[in-house]
């Protein structure tokens, strides 16, 4: 995250969700995106105005209006300063909150960003195991935001979407508040798959010879296995999804 520091000169408009200001940046690059402290509070800048048109950044010494995210702009004064902090200055409740009006993707912090720190507080056993659930939902939440701006399937994504899952489900059990219901996640992953076991193998053979998308699908496959394999001890021994997992978990070796 690049510093930035700014200078409030006024606040144009306010309400319970943010509003705009006239500010000054006083250091560093102010940029669409970033996120700002105001005590224990935070203040999301989502837009940035500059002679009547979007720009996506302003350095020291340049005023710009600025859209803010956050119920604090009502209470700013002229004069106040306010400092960019890193993705780990967010609090839990804030992200929460947050994300739960689908903000614009370019709104801060980055989805990657998000993914990242919320998947290090989920695994972060000092914490509480409520808290750590929380965090787990918020990478979830992270993760399809990533395939979103990215614009990216749901094979490459999958990984991603069971590794938090899967992790959830392994840590703290099954659960619609945990990593949910370890049979969907199986169903979901396979549906996925457009080979057999079997199929799957024989390519496995001949993978050198295979054309390059070929074999980048083949492992992208591959990827998903380990997180079918995680919640496999979840699945009663005759269910016919236990068998298919077995077949996945035993050609896994012989792909590329």
């Amino acid at each position: 995250m690049p510093f930035a520091e700014l200078q409030v000169y006024s606040v144009e408009e306010a309400d319970v969700t943010g509003g705009v200001c006239v500010v000054r940046c006083v250091g560093g690059v102010a940029r669409a995106g970033q996120v700002y402290a105001v005590g224990e509070l935070r203040l999301w800048l989502r837009r940035i105005e500059r002679y009547g048109r979007a720009v996506g950044s302003f350095d020291a010494g340049h005023t710009a209006k600025v859209h803010l995210t956050g119920a604090v702009v009502a209470l700013l004064s002229r004069g106040q300063v306010l400092t960019s902090v890193p993705p780990d200055g967010h609090a839990l409740a804030d992200l929460e909150a947050w994300l739960a009006t689908d903000p614009p993707l370019l709104d801060e912090p980055a989805p990657r960003a998000l993914r990242v720190m919320a998947g290090s507080r989920m695994q972060d056993e000092g914490l509480a195991d409520a808290v750590r659930l929380r965090w787990g939902r918020v990478a979830l939440a992270a993760v399809y935001r990533c395939a979103r701006a990215e614009g990216t399937g749901d094979l490459v994504r999958a990984p991603e979407v069971a590794y938090v899952r899967g992790y959830l489900i392994r840590t703290f059990g099954p659960g619609p508040e945990r990593g949910g219901d370890p049979a969907a996640l199986c169903r979901e992953l396979l549906a996925l798959i457009d080979l057999t076991p079997a199929e799957a193998a024989a390519r496995g053979r001949i993978w050198r010879d295979l054309p390059a998308a070929e074999i980048l699908h083949l492992r992208r496959i591959k990827f998903l296995i380990p997180w079918l394999v995680l919640v496999r001890p979840h699945l009663a021994d005759g269910d016919p999804l236990a068998g298919v997992v077995d077949a996945w978990e035993a050609v896994r070796a012989r792909m590329p």
